[in-house]
């Protein structure tokens, strides 16, 4: 796995994507479902694939211009919404941003985002027990959700790492 650091934190970071392969994919997904992965999508993947931290739209939009024409914020949110849908790409709600998601959930299970408040880095995970809990919660009160997303933010066990040694040098 390659190692990189991520100028937000004083840790290391592993790359999040396999930016060729996760295009790649994205392309199989749509071929495979008859869907066509534009010029502007396929762009979108591949800044989302090679970032190590969530983007925000704004951000995203920058970095699918560098080298070309600007591309309008309305058209990345067109993009997203459209990867969104297909499951290639989440948001996160409280940071307004998006992440690839290189996991081969299904798009019914319930995607946790354990989000580091220190170093700003994301970790993604699923809970069939909390898929269980959802269901019950949600079927009790007569809801049928269409996605199921739940945020956790913390510390991550390597700011955890750090922030022990800190204070045991100190």
């Amino acid at each position: 796995m390659t190692i990189t650091i991520d100028a937000a934190s004083a840790h290391p970071v592993p790359a999040r994507h396999d930016a060729a392969a996760f295009v790649a994919r994205a392309e199989a997904l749509c071929a495979g479902r008859g869907l066509r992965l534009t010029e502007l999508r396929r762009s979108a993947v591949l800044a989302l694939a090679q970032s190590q931290t969530p983007l925000g739209a704004y951000d995203l939009a920058e970095r699918m211009s560098q080298g070309q024409r600007r591309v309008s914020p309305i058209s990345v949110y067109r993009s997203l919404e459209f990867l969104i849908e297909i499951g290639l790409v989440h948001r996160i709600a409280t940071r307004n941003a998006y992440v690839a998601c290189e996991h081969a959930h299904g798009l019914d299970e319930t995607v946790v985002f354990l989000i580091c408040r220190s170093c700003g880095g994301v970790d993604e995970a699923t809970s069939p027990a909390l898929d269980r809990s959802l269901e019950v919660t949600a079927a009790s009160n007569g809801f049928r959700p269409r996605h199921r997303i739940v945020e956790l933010e913390g510390e991550c066990a390597d700011c955890q790492k750090t922030a022990t040694t800190a204070v045991a040098l100190a």
